[in-house]
C-alpha cells in the first residue's frame, strides 16, 4: 500500500484510536501486553479481564488502531473480525462510532438485536468467515 494512503487511513482513524488509547491505558496499568499486530495495537491480559462480570457482552472491543481484549488468546480468535472493524474506521474516520451507534439504534427500533444485526457487525462476520475459511491454519501474530 503506498505510504501516502497508509498515512491517510491512520490520521482519518485516529481520533477513534485516541479513545482507543485512552481506554487502554487503564487495561495496561492493570498488567495487560500491548502487541503490535499487522499495524495495530492489541491490547490483552493482565487484572482487567478477569474483572469482567460474566455477563459482560463483548471479548473484545476496536477503537481506531487499537483492539482491547479480554486475553491475547481471545484476541487471536476473533482476530479476522476485528481487523475488518479496523478497515471500516480507515474507511469511515471519526463518522465510524456515530454510524455504528445509529445502526444499533435503528435495529433495537425494529425489534431486533442491536449487535446481531448491526450492519458494521453483519460486515465484520462475513468478511472475517470468507477470510477464515480461505485461510483456515492463518493466524498472524
Amino acid at each position: 500500500m503506498p505510504l501516502l494512503i497508509r498515512f491517510w487511513r491512520y490520521t482519518w482513524a485516529f481520533p477513534n484510536t485516541l479513545i482507543g488509547l485512552m481506554l487502554a491505558l487503564p487495561v495496561i496499568a492493570l498488567g495487560a501486553e500491548v502487541r503490535v499486530v499487522n499495524g495495530a495495537l492489541e491490547v490483552g491480559g493482565g487484572k482487567a479481564g478477569k474483572c469482567l462480570p460474566a455477563s459482560f457482552p463483548f471479548a473484545a472491543i476496536t477503537l481506531g488502531h487499537v483492539i482491547i481484549g479480554i486475553d491475547h488468546k481471545i484476541l487471536a480468535h476473533c482476530r479476522s473480525h476485528e481487523f475488518v472493524h479496523v478497515r471500516q474506521y480507515e474507511r469511515w474516520g471519526i463518522l465510524f462510532i456515530p454510524l455504528y451507534l445509529g445502526s444499533s439504534l435503528l435495529q433495537l427500533l425494529q425489534g431486533r438485536n442491536p449487535y446481531l444485526y448491526n450492519h458494521f457487525e453483519r460486515e465484520a462476520c462475513t468478511l472475517a468467515s470468507q477470510y477464515d475459511e480461505r485461510h483456515p491454519h492463518h493466524h498472524p501474530s
